[in-house]
């Protein structure tokens, strides 16, 4: 049947009807057949063995089943428990870096210099998103600006993601120590900082280190480039249809004249935790990182300016604590008040009418309700408000930078 030096296959049993293997040979010169004691292994009778072949040893159909370990279903539940829904494909930091790519180019504009801050702030909105971080629980926070409030791990449990399982293991040996406010950690994880001994919280190569995590992810390519005098790695994209799909999200929030959230503002995966706080957020942190231009290309020139004052008003109400409370207070002068006042003046300039501003007011009150809708307790989420933190802190980059 088979050589001594070849491959013997291995007979489920039940599936023959010989008795015969080839690991059991019978002996040679011998004419007749007597009882031969099978081994161990040979006298195990499959359950399926009377239902005809079935594959062996094996994860498919009646063969061995798949191991798996019980406490992996426990953690998985209580991630859903905890965070409100399951962590989605994309991060903030990823999306925000998705819209500012040149699709066929594969690289970011070499004038950004918003980006690299914002993509900082983008990592503490994700964790405080996914339930890992939050501010400190103190009843004196209050009388502190919202940028200046301390934060606290309270799940330090991985997320999967590199660059957050990083940022979280340095808060976490940091609060040991000493806690630290939310714009203070934006700019240790910037390198913003004139502290020698706090220099080694910057992370570094966050842009390439997001793109090669697309990269795997199967939505961006790699490429090698030659700018003249040296040669360098690009990202075009492979998967057009997730950056249409994000477009579609941004242009939906921003040009939307109803009251109730459009579905095609917020993520299409189903059970996603947080979906429209997410999508301020990717508004937001897109203004801020000033990568918004590139999602606009299909608006004309009133829809942009509109688009860009909407985004105004949704980063003033989500950039303070509790949401929404921006519109009952009078607008402090600033930065974001002098470009809000441009735009304003603007738009009427251009002999645009005010009939849309009162539907923008009301999409914009609509987030608002849809995003306190998502928070565990109406009276107080720590991880919210540390959400609302990092948003002021972007609100007033253009200052800072």
């Amino acid at each position: 049947m088979s050589s001594n030096g070849g491959l013997s296959r291995r007979r489920v049993p039940g599936g023959s009807s010989s008795t015969t293997t080839d690991d059991d040979p019978s002996p040679a010169g011998t004419g007749s057949s007597s009882p031969r004691t099978h081994s161990p292994r040979n006298s195990t009778i499959s359950p399926a063995a009377s239902g005809g072949a079935k594959h062996a040893g094996s994860a498919f159909e009646g063969g061995s089943k798949i191991a798996y370990d019980p406490r992996d279903l426990e953690r998985e539940g209580e991630e859903l428990r905890k965070g409100g829904g399951k962590a989605p494909k994309l991060t903030i930091m990823e999306e925000v870096l998705l819209l500012g790519l040149k699709d066929k180019q594969g690289y970011l504009s070499f004038w950004n210099d918003n980006i690299s801050y914002a993509l900082r702030g983008c990592i503490l909105i994700e964790l405080a998103l996914r339930r890992r971080i939050a501010l400190v629980r103190d009843p004196h926070r209050r009388r502190q600006p919202l940028s200046e409030r301390l934060v606290e791990v309270i799940d330090e449990r991985t997320t999967g993601e590199t660059i957050l399982d990083e940022a979280l293991r340095m808060m976490k040996g940091q609060q040991e120590v000493e806690k630290i406010g939310v714009g203070s950690w934006v700019d240790l994880l910037s390198g913003e900082t004139w502290n020698v001994m706090k220099i080694g919280f910057q992370l570094k190569q966050v842009r390439e280190r997001l793109a090669k995590g697309l990269v795997d992810k199967g939505i961006l390519r790699t490429e090698k480039r030659n700018f003249l005098l040296f040669d360098m790695a690009t990202h075009p994209i492979s998967d057009p249809r997730t950056k249409a799909q994000l477009i579609t999200r941004v242009t939906s929030v921003l040009t939307s004249n109803t009251a109730a959230v459009p579905d095609s503002a917020l993520i299409q995966e189903e059970g996603v935790q947080s979906k429209a706080l997410r999508s301020v957020c990717l508004v937001c942190a897109g203004y801020a990182a000033s990568v918004l231009d590139n999602a606009f290309g299909r608006l004309g020139y009133e829809e942009r300016e509109a688009a860009f004052q909407r985004c105004d008003e949704v980063l003033a109400e989500f950039s303070c604590w509790p949401f929404g409370s921006a519109s009952a207070a009078p607008a402090a002068p600033g930065p974001a008040s002098d470009v809000r006042r441009r735009r304003e003046v603007s738009r009427i300039g251009m002999g645009s009418s005010g009939g849309g501003m009162a539907s923008g007011r009301e999409s914009v009150l609509g987030l608002v309700q849809a995003a306190k809708a998502e928070m565990q307790s109406l009276e107080e989420d720590l991880s919210f408000e540390l959400v609302a933190g990092v948003l002021e802190v972007m609100s007033k980059l253009d200052s800072l930078l």
